[in-house]
Parts: structure tokens; C-alpha cells; sequence
């Protein structure tokens, strides 16, 4: 074998193994996928025209960032809550309103063991609060 191609060789088996290595990684890795929030989704549902979508993640560490973008209402207040879909819980996490029709999880923002429990189960929901629908207008579940 040429000296070409034992360092071509060598190079091929160092990026490999730093592929497997990043794959077996067990750091924080963003969990949740982008959602639709509707007036459909809210219990009880209403017929608001106003919509919304999240980017919110949560992370193996139990760390939650991202946000919301809303349109179509006049938002007082946006939380992540925790109970199934189809039922109401507590709010879990405030969010803070950054601009018009954007609500952001704030900086630092962690969840308890078992709050991060009822996410795998698919037990949070985000939802933004206005004066025409104060329990909540738009909703959607995080999906892990």
C-alpha cells in the first residue's frame, strides 16, 4: 500500500469513527417537533380564526427553548401547560412576548423530572391566552 493511500486509509477510519462517536453522543439532543396551534385544538375548542405554530424543543438535559408565532388575535399571555390533550392543566412555563405576535420560552428555562415525564407522555400543550379567550384562543400539544 502506497503512502497515499494508508493516509487516505487512516483518514477514512478517523471520520468514521467520529461519525460513530457523534452518533452514540448523550448529550442534549432537541426533542418535539414543530406544531400547529388552532382554536380546534383548545378543550373546550372554540371557532377562533386566529393560528399559530411552535419551535418549542426540550432537550435530554430537560432544557426547553424556542417559541411561538401567532396570527389572527390580539394575544394577552402564552404558557406551557401540562395535562393530556383534551384536558387542562397548570401553566408549567410562562413565555415572554418578544415582538408582535411572537412569544419566546425564557433563557435558562428547565424542566422538573417529572414534568419532563409528562412531556415523553405527551402531556404538555402550549397555548396563547387572549382577552376574547382568556382560558386559552390557539393550542397545540408537544409531541416528543
Amino acid at each position: 500500500m502506497s503512502t497515499l493511500q494508508q493516509y487516505a486509509y487512516r483518514a477514512a477510519s478517523v471520520l468514521a469513527l467520529a461519525a460513530l462517536l457523534g452518533a452514540c453522543s448523550h448529550g442534549p439532543h432537541p426533542g418535539g417537533h414543530d406544531v400547529t396551534l388552532t382554536g380546534a385544538q383548545e378543550v373546550p375548542a372554540n371557532t377562533s380564526m386566529a393560528s399559530g405554530s411552535s419551535t418549542i424543543r426540550i432537550a435530554h438535559d430537560r432544557s426547553v427553548s424556542g417559541g411561538v408565532r401567532y396570527t389572527g388575535m390580539l394575544a394577552t399571555v402564552a404558557h406551557i401547560h401540562e395535562a393530556p390533550a383534551g384536558a387542562n392543566g397548570p401553566v408549567i412555563v410562562p413565555l415572554l412576548q418578544t415582538g408582535a405576535g411572537m412569544f419566546a420560552v425564557p433563557a435558562g428555562t428547565l424542566l422538573t423530572p417529572p414534568q419532563y415525564a409528562s412531556y415523553r407522555a405527551g402531556n404538555l400543550y402550549i397555548n396563547v391566552h387572549s382577552a376574547a379567550y382568556p382560558a386559552g384562543e390557539i393550542r397545540a400539544q408537544l409531541k416528543p
